[in-house]
């Protein structure tokens, strides 16, 4: 393909995305769905290319930015009071869960050896983050089950990633110690986490230091890719080094980024994801025609493939259901025993949460990785688009019902220890006491009564400033000093409230960004 028609088909692609996301809108229909049916009918139009991806060249662009964009806005006290859960769903799910499918397809297809099983169950074995996200984005659910599937989204392609190399590996040379693999992980996961903390550092750093809103946002964006590139190049891993670095920077950005930093660079952040996201599900759809053609077409897959693709789509699901309700059980056992203070999730969450398993890019993209001399290759690549479009379709269409019907989203949690109110009117007091502070001169007089009384004063010194410039300006900069010590108070004010764990994140982000709002707008006026 010449580089301007693939040019062109990116344009047409982008077009494409916006469509489909209106259409979705207006049919009700998650967007995740639209995309991904969208993309596989345009992989069939007539005259359009035949789209052959990298599979590779697809994880290094698409994955890196979408783990960052969920590790940036994980609330981290949460995240961490609820590591042991997200662990059970990112580890111990997706291990269960490969198992199950490895013993499922040999028993189906007892000529494929028991490594290619276990490569089978690894690729599909791991939600996907991208997925995850699309739907999540959709639905309201309580924060420990909202916490526990967006964390294992973070963290289990890790998991899956090993599990499919040492399988493979297994496949070529026919050896395999699980000792080796054990040791192997703990190595991926603990130099990850040491190069996402170096990464994360080094932006806290400059970020402080470079002082240009365009050069922060630059670095910000590159955060991404040069923790999962560096994790990649030291051989550890590159998933759990993005997630790492997302959440340092997520957790340091309320404390080092202006207002204007991180508005602009929130901005130019969602519509990048946007694409991002969006374009995943359509090359999703598009990839479907080089399946086919492969493997023979349509009627190949129907006769020979159908029936041992939908067992171990079904097994797959079932798997999931089990390793949740039976870890529920166990948190039970031992809240009864006085072993926890968490209560279990209970049925409902846990059905939820077994429900909402959608598979997606990284599981397109690691079977696409199947050396050519892999047995039953063609099998694992049409298994792994099934299942992609099973949960895609039929999860991501479902789960809102799902939802709705087990009452989930109307279960009240323990919330945090102030409201939103309660926190503005924290806020405020600390503003109003540097107002207080900073409105008299050093003899006592007032020298700021149009803070004390802003609506009623700010008509009059816009009416009473033209053509008086240079008489007003010395006032009116000391006027939005205090504005702008006022704020800065608040804002510490906030950042204190969130450290102690006092208010969650989501109160953190709306409070921060009304005062980003008026720090900019304080700015604009008194320049």
């Amino acid at each position: 393909m010449h580089p301007v028609e693939l040019f062109e088909l990116v344009i047409a692609m982008c077009l494409a995305i916006i469509i489909l996301h209106f259409a979705a809108r207006r049919l009700f229909l998650p967007p995740a769905v639209a995309l991904l049916a969208g993309g596989t009918a345009l992989a069939f139009l007539p005259g359009l290319p035949a789209i052959s991806l990298n599979p590779e060249l697809v994880l290094v662009i698409f994955l890196p930015p979408l783990l960052m964009d969920g590790a940036w806005f994980t609330a981290l006290g949460h995240f961490r009071r609820h590591l042991v859960g997200i662990l059970s769903l990112a580890i111990g799910a997706v291990v269960f869960t490969t198992i199950v499918v490895a013993v499922v397809a040999h028993l189906l297809l007892p000529s494929l050896p028991w490594a290619a099983c276990a490569a089978l169950g690894a690729i599909v074995s791991p939600p996907d983050a991208v997925s995850a996200r699309a739907v999540l984005q959709r639905v309201r659910l309580p924060r420990r089950v909202m916490t526990l599937l967006e964390g294992e989204s973070l963290l289990n392609d890790a998991t899956g990633l090993v599990l499919f190399r040492f399988a493979v590996a297994a496949t070529v040379t026919g050896a395999f110690s699980a000792s080796d693999a054990l040791m192997s992980f703990g190595v991926l996961a603990v130099g990850g986490v040491v190069v996402g903390l170096a990464i994360g550092g080094l932006w806290v750093l400059l970020a402080r230091r470079l002082g240009d809103d365009d050069l922060v946002i630059a670095i910000s964006m590159l955060v991404c890719w040069s923790a999962y590139l560096a994790g990649e190049k030291l051989h550890v891993s590159g998933v759990i080094a993005t997630v790492t670095a997302g959440l340092v920077t997520g957790w340091y950005q309320h404390v080092v980024l202006s207002a204007r930093t991180r508005m602009r660079g929130t901005s130019f952040w969602s519509v990048m994801v946007f694409f991002f996201e969006a374009a995943v599900f359509i090359l999703i759809g598009f990839s479907l025609r080089g399946v086919l053609d492969r493997v023979g077409g349509l009627e190949v897959v129907i006769e020979q493939m159908a029936w041992p693709v939908t067992v171990i789509v079904v097994a797959m699901t079932l798997a999931r259901f089990a390793w949740v309700f039976a870890s529920d059980l166990v948190i039970a056992a031992a809240h009864r025993l006085r072993l926890t203070r968490k209560p279990p999730l209970g049925p409902r969450a846990s059905t939820v949460i077994s429900w909402a398993g959608m598979r997606g890019v990284v599981t397109l993209a690691v079977a696409l990785t199947l050396p050519e001399a892999m047995p039953g290759r063609d099998f694992m690549l049409v298994t792994a688009f099934a299942v992609i479009l099973g949960t895609v379709l039929i999860q991501g269409m479902t789960l809102g019902f799902v939802i709705r019907l087990t009452g989930v989203g109307r279960v009240q949690e323990v919330g945090p220890k102030l409201t939103l109110s309660q926190a503005e009117a924290a806020i405020g007091q600390v503003q109003l006491q540097v107002v207080e502070r900073l409105a008299y001169d050093e003899e006592g007089k007032l020298i700021h009564p149009q803070l004390l009384n802003t609506y009623q004063r700010r008509a009059a010194i816009r009416a009473n400033y033209p053509g008086r410039e240079e008489e007003l300006a010395p006032n009116l900069k000391a006027h939005f000093d205090v504005v702008l010590a006022a704020i800065a108070a608040g804002r510490a004010e906030l950042v204190r409230l969130h450290r102690a764990f006092e208010i969650d994140e989501e109160t953190l982000h709306d409070l921060e960004r009304d005062l980003d709002l008026e720090e900019l707008s304080a700015l604009s006026a008194s320049s």
